[in-house]
């Protein structure tokens, strides 16, 4: 009898941990739409949103249909990836998007996006590291300000607190994978719109007070201050950060690899795309036009950290804090897939080593605590990845040059090219049939745009060099 029990026992066990696992024998996924909405939202509504005033001011008013229209696009072309989720032939998930790639696509496309995807990814973490810095020297500045008046020199270097970034980080990016780490994505999606609202309801007050400064319906005019090819690469440089705002196709799978499983994933993950997109456009429209309507055609690269605004100083304070909060976490959403992406790689080639694959649950007293442990590879690998990416920053600090050319050079391949071609060949859509034609239209039109972006945020670089 108790031989029984023993063997119904381990019999419920094992049930308990095949229950735990999904289709594919890892552990099972729980996310939801709410929780992919919120990692799209935290990666998507990054410190660029402030830059969009300016963006705006480049072009006039005739810009807000531009962010309208790289809005669809992007939807349009998320739309299109989702489908690639699963393998046309095994229908085996894609972990990841190089993984949709070389599935769609072959090993050479696989090698290409995966330069392009974490090549953004790096980069995202070095403009976030960046704007992180700025922000609290906003901080420090404001106060300056407040206390010795607006025409005080208040310089302070950045350098301090890009190091302590850095520090934070290393600490935080031992969190193990992007689908842990729901609880942070939360807390950043939540201070992004805190620091934008602020930011837009301060422009919105300066307006309706009358002292928004004059727009026009063409933007920043040619005259004595700028020359017809001054306007030109600056219009371009704000396509930059207007496609950077709308591009998250770079952790759009790893996010979908997030949803609990069902029959219905890719509509579920459709439905996020459009949540995610109306809800980031919609508020981009609205810190991108009451911040050009404060500020006119002088509006600042960032509207919070430009000290286009000094009162509330608090409040200016409170923004700046909220911006900080959010780029500790948009770090870790950009930067997971990499760690995963080198983690997963050293466990295929060292599946012995304890040095790689153990981990240790930090003890407090006597208990264990299993959701926080340590791997002493993550540690070193991740702790360098966070080292080398802060010095970088320390070398590149121009926060619209870095966010105009992250946006030129990623939005085409990650956004457009793969989601556009890795779609005809899972479709199996013949050449030159309407649909290959449209398709191919936007792929091209699209990397014209992106072409033009690229020259202009270089332009933009050599002048902030010269100017330096």
């Amino acid at each position: 009898m108790m031989a029984s029990e023993s063997g119904m026992g381990s019999d419920h066990r094992v049930a308990e941990a095949v229950a735990d696992l999904d289709d594919d024998g890892r552990p099972k996924r729980v996310g939801t739409v709410w929780t992919a909405c919120a990692l799209v939202i935290t990666a998507v509504i990054g410190a660029g949103v402030l830059s969009l005033a300016w963006s705006l001011a480049q072009f006039g008013w005739i810009g807000v249909s531009a962010l309208i229209v790289f809005g669809i696009i992007t939807l349009y072309t998320s739309n299109l990836l989702a489908e690639c989720y699963r393998c046309p032939i095994t229908a085996k998930r894609n972990y990841t998007y190089m993984q949709a790639a070389k599935a769609n696509l072959g090993g050479k496309m696989y090698m290409a996006c995966g330069l392009a995807q974490y090549s953004l990814l790096i980069g995202l973490a070095i403009g976030y590291t960046i704007t992180a810095a700025i922000s609290m020297v906003a901080i420090k500045k404001s106060n300056c300000f407040h206390k010795k008046g607006h025409e005080a020199s208040c310089e302070v270097s950045h350098i301090p607190y890009m190091i302590g970034m850095g520090v934070f980080e290393i600490v935080v990016s031992q969190i193990p994978d992007i689908g842990e780490m729901w609880w942070l994505s939360v807390m950043a999606t939540i201070t992004s719109f805190g620091y934008a609202s602020i930011g837009a309801a301060l422009a919105f007050s300066t307006v309706i007070s009358g002292h928004g400064k004059r727009t026009s319906l063409t933007g920043v005019e040619i005259g004595p201050g700028i020359t017809v090819a001054q306007k030109m690469w600056r219009m371009f440089r704000a396509i930059g950060d207007m496609m950077l705002c709308s591009s998250y196709s770079a952790i759009l799978i790893e996010i979908q690899d997030t949803l609990k499983s069902s029959a219905s994933e890719i509509q579920v993950m459709k439905k996020v795309n459009m949540i995610s997109v109306s809800t980031t456009t919609l508020f981009y429209l609205i810190c991108a036009c009451f911040g050009y309507a404060a500020f006119g055609n002088n509006a600042h690269g960032n509207m919070l950290t430009g000290f286009g605004f000094y009162e509330p100083f608090w409040l200016i304070d409170l923004a700046n804090i909220f911006i900080v909060m959010h780029l500790v976490g948009a770090y870790q959403v950009v930067a997971q897939p990499v760690f995963g992406a080198v983690e997963s790689e050293m466990k295929r080639r060292c599946p012995r080593s304890q040095f790689v694959n153990a981990e240790y649950p930090i003890r407090i007293g006597k208990r264990n605590f299993n959701l926080i442990s340590i791997n002493l590879w993550r540690l070193t690998w991740r702790s360098i990845f966070v080292v080398v990416v802060t010095l970088l920053a320390m070398a590149l600090p121009y926060f619209n040059e870095v966010l105009a050319l992250l946006g030129a050079i990623s939005y085409w391949p990650l956004t457009v090219y793969f989601p556009v071609n890795m779609y005809i060949a899972q479709k199996k859509i013949d050449r030159w049939t309407s649909r290959w034609v449209g398709l191919q239209s936007l792929n091209f039109v699209c990397l014209l745009v992106a072409l033009a972006a690229a020259c202009g945020s270089m332009e933009g670089f050599a002048e902030a060099l010269r100017s330096s």
